[in-house]
């Protein structure tokens, strides 16, 4: 087996640990989730940023911290040389572009790269057999191993696997996700659901669907932490229309037209619902019907007992200080880049291979006290 760099051998995968040393990280693509991301590693004393990817040419030569509206500069440009970067052996790929480009990944493995993405894969399961099988094997010949999440897809499922285990005779799972989106549906990912279209457009349901199909990655890896053998996952929309016109991030919603879409995807064992991961998001508070928004995430566990679990999302006195709508956006961007950081340590002491939540040891962030994040913050900013 071709084992990494300065790597041992992770064929056994009953006997990794997570790395302690040092590990270098370079971040390919700089949209706003990269921005984010390296706002994590650079907080982190057990990664070092090494290298930035970037597809545009215009980009090419500018420093990260700019490019990251850091206001500061780490001693690192954005290169358009994707071989030169891989050349340089980063443990570790952060992979935020918004689509997954499954021959753009392979390469990355191949080279003896792991990756961590938010670009719409945690298991697969939405590639074909083949496309899935030549990822696998690009992992495998380059020691390499891939994870997926994000907050939702992602760290919710995990906190839902979590909550499972005070309870026995578990017989179904199910994540809800009840949030205004208001601030959020100009974004690129959100405008193919279909925002402010009219009331039973022909082909909505089907958009939506497709839009949102990475839900189907979330079923699958609840499925796997809970051990369950899936017959079939599906998929129900149902639409909400604003009672009066209102302008969302930018995007006009008329009256009756659709304000909100409750988006269904669930996974079946013999005929039962057994895991769901349901979406809730309301583009304006007027809509028929209405809707009540809880603003957070619910994970309800049907056993012994029954488990509920609500998970807020709360803005630091930074946040307070200077608040706006980008910066509320950039707490979404935030719980999107987090569980991707916190879990490279665990992905590079990981077996090759693709790697999800049911695999790797419990995930949780590195505790920096505000003394010692203070002083690399300081000594960052000497060497940049």
């Amino acid at each position: 087996m071709v084992t990494k760099h300065g790597a041992r051998d992770r064929s056994n995968p009953m006997t990794f640990e997570v790395e302690r040393h040092v590990l270098r990280v370079a971040q390919w693509t700089t949209g706003n989730v990269a921005a984010e991301v390296v706002r994590a590693l650079t907080s982190r004393p057990d990664i070092a940023v090494v290298g930035v990817y970037t597809r545009s040419p215009e980009k090419a030569g500018v420093g990260l911290g700019t490019l990251c509206g850091l206001g500061r500069e780490l001693g690192i440009r954005a290169t358009i040389d994707a071989d030169a970067l891989l050349e340089s052996r980063p443990d570790c790929v952060v992979y935020t572009p918004l689509y997954f480009n499954l021959a753009e990944v392979q390469r990355i493995l191949r080279a003896g790269v792991n990756v961590v993405t938010s670009a719409e894969f945690m298991t697969g399961v939405n590639l074909s057999s083949d496309d899935r099988a030549a990822l696998n094997s690009a992992a495998l010949a380059g020691g390499s191993s891939i994870f997926g999440s994000g907050m939702n897809p992602g760290f919710v499922q995990l906190a839902a696997a979590i909550a499972s285990g005070v309870s026995t005779n578990v017989r179904r799972a199910s994540v809800f996700e009840s949030v205004d989106v208001s601030e959020f549906i100009g974004d690129a990912n959100f405008a193919r659901v279909g925002w402010g279209r009219r009331r039973d457009d022909p082909g909505h349901v089907e958009d939506v669907r497709a839009g949102t199909a990475v839900f189907a990655e979330a079923v699958d890896v609840l499925a796997r932490m809970l051990r369950v053998e899936l017959d079939e996952i599906s998929c129900s929309v149902e639409f909400a229309h604003a009672t009066q016109e209102a302008v969302a991030d930018g995007v006009l919603i008329r009256d009756g037209h659709v304000g909100g879409i409750e988006v269904r995807w669930s996974g079946h064992q013999a005929g039962q619902e057994v895991v769901c991961v349901q979406q809730r998001w309301a583009a304006t508070p007027l809509l028929e019907p209405a809707w009540h928004i809880e603003h957070g995430y619910l994970v309800d566990i049907s056993g012994d007992p029954n488990v509920r679990m609500k998970i807020d999302l709360l803005p630091t006195d930074a946040d307070l200080a200077d608040w706006s709508p980008q910066r509320m956006r950039n707490i979404g961007l935030r719980i999107t880049a987090a569980p991707l950081v916190n879990a490279i340590p665990a992905v590079c002491a990981a077996p090759p291979g693709i790697v999800t939540y049911a695999e790797l040891p419990a995930i949780a962030a590195l505790l920096v006290p505000e003394s010692e994040a203070g002083h690399r913050r300081r000594t960052d900013e000497v060497i940049a």
